[in-house]
């Protein structure tokens, strides 16, 4: 994967972002990783203990996206690429049946503290002419019923890569959506799917469960850590499924 570089991945003690670190320590990478639980992280600390840095903190605290860039920049002096990978799936209510407080919280975990984020490491990746990675879903350009919250910020998170890549020609902007891959968001969508969504929605999700079809994190792990390590330019402002 090239020379080492440092690279900032968010919800990385499980699933995909889990993933993408293993990815990148193994190609000998630097990682600045965050979840809101440590213990995964730690782990990782112990078993590459120069190549690991983290901040275990909820992303929608005010001042969470600058600390995590600081933490980068202090351990490691510069940022090459930036894997924006938490998020959140509830409320999965109908738009009659929802919370606009429900929906303004599933905004600040999914799109809000993502743009905290990019927004804090723009100067950074301007200097490095790095990567900026958004994990977006296929219900950004799709509807299913009870996912309005959840589709929504994913669409607006689409349009604010897309942003950046237009402002800032020196940042490869990028947002991918990894397809249906078993991960807790999955089984939450097993669990909790079922009263809002459509039925053959829903069953159509189930079914890929049982019949073990769902995607397993490491491959869109690796495409992913190949895309924040040498994604080249002309993919700016592109959204891959």
């Amino acid at each position: 994967m090239g020379e080492q570089q440092v690279i900032i991945v968010t919800g990385a003690s499980r699933g995909i972002g889990l993933a993408v670190a293993l990815h990148l320590l193994k190609a000998g990478h630097n990682v600045v990783l965050a979840a809101r639980s440590p213990d995964k992280l730690e782990e990782l600390k112990k078993e590459y203990p120069s190549q690991v840095q983290y901040l275990a903190a909820d992303m929608t605290l005010p001042d969470t996206a600058y600390k995590l860039k600081e933490l980068a920049l202090l351990h490691f002096n510069h940022i090459n690429a930036v894997v924006i990978n938490h998020g959140a799936l509830s409320p999965m209510t109908r738009v009659a049946n929802s919370s606009v407080e429900e929906w303004k919280a599933l905004y600040d975990a999914n799109f809000f503290s993502a743009l905290a984020l990019a927004k804090e490491t723009i100067p950074s990746l301007r200097q490095t002419k790095g990567r900026l990675i958004t994990l977006s879903s296929g219900a950004a350009i799709g509807a299913y019923a009870g996912w309005g919250a959840y589709g929504t910020s994913k669409a607006a998170l689409n349009h604010l890569s897309r942003h950046i890549a237009v402002e800032e020609p020196d940042i490869t902007s990028i947002a991918i959506s990894p397809g249906r891959v078993d991960t807790d968001m999955q089984k939450e969508l097993r669990e909790k799917g079922k009263a809002e969504m459509a039925p053959q929605d829903y069953e159509d999700f189930s079914k890929e469960y049982t019949e073990g079809t769902l995607i397993r994190p490491e491959k869109p792990g690796a495409v992913i850590a190949n895309l924040a390590v040498s994604a080249p330019p002309e993919l700016s402002a592109k959204f891959f499924r």
